[in-house]
C-alpha cells in the first residue's frame, strides 16, 4: 500500500492535476471517480496508472471495475485514504483515480458539424458543452486561443467521458478557418441574429459560441459571415454559454432528424 506523499507515483499524479503545462508535456489527463474510470474501461483504454483506496473494493461494482482495469493490464495500486484524497481535485473524492494518455481521435472528412468555442473561461461550462456536443453528434470541437484548457480536471469531470469519444483540438484562428472551409459558419449572438429555429442547418455547418462574459472576439466575428440567436423574453440579455450551445446544437439534430453526422450535404 502506498502511504507516503513522497511516493513518485503520487507526486506525478498530483502534478498532473495541478499543472496544465505538465499535462500537455506528458500528454496525460486524470480521470477521477467511478463513472469516469468506467467510461475508460468501456472505451477499451488502458490507464497508465490507477490509484484507489484500500476500502474501495468493498462494493461489488468497485471490485468489478478494478478487475476490469487489471484485465486491461492497467497498473493498479492501493493507497491510503489520505494519499488518494491528496491526489483528488474534488471535495468529496470517490476513492479512485486513473491517468490516461490524451485521446487521439480523428474527425471525419469532410466535416459537416463543428463547434468552435472562443475564449470560454469557465471549466464547468466547457465540460458541460463537450458533453452536450457528444450527445448532439458534433464531429469535432475546436478550441480557439484563450479558451480554458480542455484537460483541466474540472473540465474532465464535467464532460463525463466526452474526452474519450469526441475529437477535441486547440487551434489557431488560421487553422480553424481552414478546417471549416467547407461549412457555413454561424456565430451565436445575443441579439440581431437569425432565429436559430429558422436557420437552415441541413448543410454542413460550424457554430461559434463565445465567451460567457464578453461574447466572441474580433477573429470569431471575422470568420463567421452569419449570425444566429435564440429569441428570449424581454429583460433577459443572454443565456449561459452551455445553455445556448445546447439549444442550438439540438435544433441541428431536430432538423437533420438524427444525432449522426451528415453523410453528405443536402442539395
Amino acid at each position: 500500500m502506498i502511504t507516503s506523499l513522497s511516493n513518485e507515483k503520487v507526486k506525478y499524479l498530483r502534478r498532473l492535476q495541478a499543472q496544465k503545462a505538465f499535462r500537455h508535456r506528458e500528454r496525460r489527463l486524470v480521470l477521477e471517480g467511478v463513472r469516469l474510470v468506467e467510461e475508460a474501461v468501456r472505451a477499451g483504454i488502458a490507464p497508465d496508472l490507477v490509484l484507489y483506496e484500500a476500502g474501495f473494493v468493498s462494493e461489488s461494482r468497485h471490485r468489478g471495475l478494478v478487475d476490469a482495469l487489471s484485465a486491461l493490464d492497467a497498473p493498479c495500486h492501493i493507497a491510503s485514504q489520505s494519499v488518494v484524497r491528496s491526489c483528488s481535485d474534488t471535495t468529496t473524492p470517490q476513492g479512485i483515480l486513473a491517468v490516461l494518455p490524451f485521446p487521439e481521435l480523428s474527425p471525419p472528412t469532410p466535416l459537416t458539424f463543428v463547434l468552435i468555442l472562443d475564449r470560454l473561461r469557465d471549466p464547468g461550462n466547457l465540460g458541460t458543452i463537450l458533453r452536450t456536443a457528444l450527445a448532439a453528434g458534433v464531429e469535432q470541437v475546436l478550441l480557439a486561443p484563450g479558451t480554458v484548457d480542455w484537460s483541466n480536471p474540472k473540465v474532465v469531470r464535467s464532460a463525463m467521458g466526452a474526452h474519450l469519444r469526441l475529437p477535441i483540438a486547440e487551434a489557431s484562428w488560421g487553422s480553424i478557418a481552414e478546417k471549416v472551409s467547407g461549412c457555413e459558419t454561424w456565430l451565436a449572438a445575443a441579439k440581431g441574429g437569425k432565429p436559430y429555429t429558422e436557420t437552415d442547418w441541413a448543410r454542413p455547418a460550424a457554430l461559434i459560441v463565445g465567451s460567457e462574459a464578453h461574447g466572441a472576439g474580433d477573429q470569431a466575428r471575422a470568420l463567421a459571415r452569419n449570425r444566429v440567436s435564440i429569441p428570449m423574453c424581454a429583460g433577459v440579455e443572454s443565456l449561459n454559454a452551455a445553455a445556448a450551445a445546447a439549444a442550438i446544437l439540438f435544433e441541428v439534430v431536430r432538423q437533420r432528424g438524427t444525432c449522426s453526422p451528415l453523410s453528405r450535404p443536402r442539395p
